[in-house]
Order: structure tokens, then sequence, then C-alpha cells
């Protein structure tokens, strides 16, 4: 990892693929990760671990599955929101969003349980898969 600062703006232009996250750098065991989104990523939980979500541009909805029904929370740019362990899940950018993961290192980007996974996305990674 760098010993010197990492320009956020700069990182999430170094790359187009949406739904791809990078990671900037490590906090203990945790990868810390931007990426750029937009469209609908897919159902999908974390079992061991929750996910916290910042956005850095644009809005991302996150639609949850939970005891008590469906809902989609609404995040503007400079708001953070963590989805608990084991709960269902699925981000959203209608417009496209630039965010910032925080979760355990190795945590897969489709989860450990989620819904069918497109052709063009990598099912190990959750990367999207140049065409």
């Amino acid at each position: 990892m760098s010993n010197q600062p990492i320009p956020l703006r700069k990182a999430l232009a170094s790359f187009d693929a949406l739904w791809s996250p990078r990671i900037v750098t490590r906090v203990n065991d945790y990868d810390v990760r931007i990426a750029n989104v937009r469209g609908e990523h897919i159902w999908h939980a974390h079992d061991d671990t929750d996910e916290f979500f910042l956005v850095l541009d644009g809005e991302l909805h996150i639609s949850l599955r939970e005891p008590e029904g469906e809902r989609t929370v609404v995040l503007p740019q400079g708001t953070v929101f963590t989805v608990p362990r084991g709960t269902e899940h699925k981000p959203s950018a209608p417009f496209g969003a630039a965010i910032l993961m925080f979760e355990p290192t190795g945590t897969p980007t489709v989860g450990d349980r989620h819904d069918e996974i497109p052709d063009h996305v990598d099912a190990t990674t959750g990367h999207t898969l140049n065409a």
C-alpha cells in the first residue's frame, strides 16, 4: 500500500468498468474499495459481515429485504449507510454514482448468497467483464 495520500477522483477516473470495485488501500484486515456505478447491481447478502457505503458523488439507492418488508434507502452525495450482515440488498444508481466501500479483505462483491449473475459479470469477483 502507498504511504502517500491517494486522490480518490484520480483513482476513480483511472477505470471505466461499472460495479467493479478497486482496492485503494487497506486498514488492518479491511479493504477500502471505490467503484463507479450506474444502473442496477444484483440482490445479494453477506452472511458474515456488514457492508459500509459512502457516496462520493451522485446518488446511490439501496433496496433492502428486511423482516418488516422491503424498503429502499436513498443516499445522496456525502452520506453513509451500513447494510447489516445477512440482509439481502440491491444497490442501484439510476443516474450514476461514485462510491467507497469498507469491508473485510476478500469479501466478494456479489456476496455469499445472490441472484443469478448476468453473463457480463465475473461470478468470482463481481467485476464487469470487458466486452
